[in-house]
């Protein structure tokens, strides 16, 4: 195969024309390309009059190195890529199944390539199936009546299940576990597009869908997932996990345990605290979402000629404030919603939401400001929940039980506000004016407004006074590290802290690239 990179073409471009393009570059006849698959897709936006789509191709054809010698062009050369493998297990097997503690991304790939492995791993998730849970999560939405172990935070696919289902990582990733991970997602019903977006992202209603049939296929290999089941304690022997309790009474034997809880199974981090397994709090970011009107971003990003063509545009902004804190935009949805994803009696968190077609008519994203464990009341592993917990029970207490909003320029001023302006709101879940002000201190605010007027000049209308803040985003990622040593294990041995939750990844495709490091591991390490 032979690859091509840089190969730029208008966005009107229609599908022969990548072959044909290709086919110039490299001095053949188009006839002459047997194949031709696209590696990578990307926006150059920079002038508005002449967006291009930029493309990496691997083209097959015959007599390659003479083409390469013939083409002369830098833009081409042999494709040696390789995807992913993992470890030989040799037909080993374990004495008895591995469990998994959580569904969502880290526990399912994890699951999954164990599964595939012939290890027929036992996954425990506290939610329910996805199907239950979206009942839930909409019933919630409406009336908000809270279930405190099925919620947007909670259940089977675990939180990214109700989000964007952004799939970008910046990880490294020699192994090709990434191109791993969106082959899955692929293999279970997303759109294969995704294999090669720059930005990809598969959507709620999409996520439903795949999430279920990678369990289905997990079942099929021979393990099992069972629902409504709460890890609450760890059984050792002389520094080993022999097994888990489930629920306070039920006792499975397991000599691996795959802790792949998320971020928001505060209950488990406690415990994991009184057994004495090594853990410390660490940085993260809070804030508050803002939603502007879709149209205003895609201008901005994309100008007026192609916006039919492109869809709904994201962004990403950031800045260093003069009291050295970085504010920036997180978990940006194009077309997407504002939730509800609280899941403790009184305290309120949200969080963004967009189906797979991006429709909704706002752009929302989290503005962030990033705080250490010197921010933190108190000392010690759980700190940081601890400020998460004071924010979102301020936010509910403001909001009376619902989502506090307020509009940035009343924000800005430190006023509720009492009506909303041009930009309409899209949100999930009960929602009322306050003053966010009382919710965020004034440490985070005053760096949040001076980022806010900054953004304003990357993106006209950024700080329009009728933009709509909704708060508190708290969980933007763990608030503790779970230790793990050789072999990604915890000093408790057999125990393997894994994905979001334990403090080593940051999203979907991260989380799940952890789950397959702690699967290669517990089939016995790479060669």
């Amino acid at each position: 195969m032979i690859r091509i990179s840089q190969l730029k073409l208008p966005v009107d471009h229609r599908e022969e024309d990548i072959k044909n393009k290709a086919a110039k570059l490299l001095r053949v006849e188009p006839a002459a390309i047997k194949s031709i698959k696209i590696i990578r897709q990307s926006i150059d936006a920079r002038k508005k009059e002449d967006i291009l789509y930029i493309y990496t191709v691997d083209v097959e054809v015959g007599r390659e190195a003479q083409i390469l010698k013939r083409a002369k062009n830098s833009q081409a050369a042999l494709s040696k890529e390789q995807g992913y493998v993992f470890p030989d297990t040799g037909g080993k097997k374990t004495a008895r199944p591995p469990v998994i503690v959580g569904s969502g991304p880290a526990g399912l790939f994890c699951g999954l390539m164990l599964a595939q492995a012939g290890y027929e791993p036992l996954i425990l998730e506290r939610g329910q199936d996805v199907d239950a849970r979206r009942e839930k999560v909409e019933r919630f939405w409406r009336e908000g009546i809270l279930d405190e172990n099925c919620n947007v935070q909670f259940g089977e696919g675990g939180a990214g299940t109700f989000s964007d289902g952004k799939l970008n990582t910046l990880v490294k990733d020699p192994e090709k576990r990434n191109q791993k991970v969106l082959e899955i997602f692929v293999e279970h019903g997303a759109d294969p597009e995704i294999l090669y977006q720059q930005k990809p992202h598969i959507g709620t209603d999409v996520l439903c869908r795949v999430v279920k049939n990678i369990r289905r296929h997990i079942t099929e290999l021979g393990g099992q997932v069972r629902f409504n089941a709460t890890v609450t304690d760890f059984v050792t022997e002389k520094g080993h996990v022999r097994g888990v309790v489930v629920n306070g009474e039920e006792t499975i034997a397991a000599d691996q345990v795959v802790l792949a809880i998320g971020h928001s199974a505060r209950d488990t981090f406690d415990m994991i605290h009184q057994k004495g397994i090594p853990m410390e709090a660490k940085s993260f970011a809070v804030g508050l979402r803002i939603q502007h009107p879709q149209a205003m971003i895609n201008e901005s990003q994309y100008g007026t000629k192609y916006g039919d063509i492109l869809g709904p545009a994201p962004y990403k902004v950031t800045w260093q404030s003069s009291q050295g804190r970085g504010v920036y935009s997180f978990c940006m949805c194009p077309g997407g919603y504002v939730v509800d994803a609280s899941s403790e009696p009184g305290h309120l968190a949200v969080n963004g939401m967009s189906n797979h077609d991006r429709g909704g008519k706002n752009a929302n994203s989290a503005l962030i400001v990033t705080v250490t464990p010197k921010d933190f009341p108190g000392q010690g592993p759980l700190a940081g929940v601890e400020f998460q917990r004071r924010l979102e029970k301020a936010a509910f207490d403001q909001g009376g039980g619902k989502i506090p909003v307020q509009l940035y320029g009343d924000f800005k001023e430190g006023r509720a506000s009492r009506d909303f302006g041009d930009v309409e709101p899209e949100i999930r879940g009960r929602y009322g004016f306050a003053d966010l002000r009382k919710v965020l201190p004034d440490s985070l605010s005053q760096p949040l407004i001076e980022a806010m007027e900054q953004f304003d000049r990357r993106i006209r209308g950024f700080a329009r006074y009728d933009s709509i803040l909704a708060g508190i985003e708290s969980r933007t990622s763990s608030p503790v590290r779970i230790h793990r040593e050789e072999g990604l294990q915890s000093s408790l041995r057999g125990l393997y802290p894994c994905g979001e939750g334990a403090g080593y990844a940051g999203g979907i495709t991260s989380a799940a690239m952890d789950g397959i490091r702690v699967a290669e591991e517990i089939a016995g390490g790479r060669n």
